[in-house]
């Protein structure tokens, strides 16, 4: 679990999170506006929509933003999007999977296209990197949650398939259609997580160690982020102890 969380480490001391905060609510908005339109509006009797508001909540999005969401799915103003995955590499032969929710599916895939040319990246076909990664539900709960073997115990009496912890937390995984159910047992046995989200899970991280390629490589990631279409972009990547210093 290492690799995730240097990343996030990263992310957090360039301020990443600050700067694309407003990007950040809309984006959890949009998701949470389509989960609605999609199925029920009442959060409790529909699961995508459960977790969007969740997922919105731990990110610090006002009451007020998301109550706006979905009241917006109820009109009929409400745009109509598509849910889009795009696939390649990144600098160093990094697979990336880039979600995307547009109402222009042209003007999506065109930028997409050209962030990946611009940074020394290669846009390929739908299918063409998603091998190498599972779609799995992830569960994140602090530290403080307990220890490493309660909170393997009640993963695995909640119906969890792996959990993986380390000083800064714990990440448990489920089967993708197993998420709501597992987070809601979880939730009776630990308390309330941070997050709880569909994730596409690198089955082997490779191993950056090349400062221009880690450079190059995030410089893509944050181009293909700071997209209004972007909702998420993963990568099969960790970044070496080094290199993750000098980023950093």
């Amino acid at each position: 679990m290492a690799g995730h969380s240097k990343w996030a480490n990263i992310q957090h001391r360039k301020g990443k999170q600050d700067k694309l905060r407003s990007k950040l609510f809309s984006k959890l908005a949009k998701e949470i506006t389509v989960a609605a339109k999609m199925g029920d509006p009442d959060p409790e009797k529909n699961p995508r929509l459960r977790m969007a508001v969740k997922e919105a909540r731990s990110n610090s999005v006002p009451k007020d933003v998301i109550d706006r969401a979905i009241k917006k799915s109820l009109g009929g103003d409400a745009e109509n999007y598509e849910e889009i995955r795009y696939e390649g590499y990144g600098p160093g032969g990094i697979a990336i999977i880039v979600e995307a929710m547009t109402d222009n599916r042209n003007r999506t895939a065109s930028n997409v296209r050209s962030y990946f040319t611009k940074h020394g990246g290669d846009l390929g076909q739908t299918g063409s990197v998603s091998f190498m990664f599972d779609r799995v539900g992830e569960i994140m709960y602090p530290a403080s949650a307990g220890d490493a073997d309660t909170v393997m115990m009640a993963a695995l009496e909640a119906g969890a398939s792996d959990v993986e912890s380390d000083d800064e937390g714990h990440w448990i995984y489920t089967g993708d259609s197993d998420l709501a159910e597992v987070a809601s047992a979880l939730e009776t046995a630990l308390g309330e997580s941070e997050t709880a989200k569909l994730i596409w899970k690198p089955q082997a991280p490779t191993e950056v160690a090349d400062l221009d390629h880690a450079t190059r490589l995030m410089k893509l990631i944050d181009t293909l982020e700071e997209d209004d279409d972007v909702q998420n972009v993963t990568a099969n990547f960790d970044l070496s102890e080094e290199v993750a210093a000098q980023l950093g």
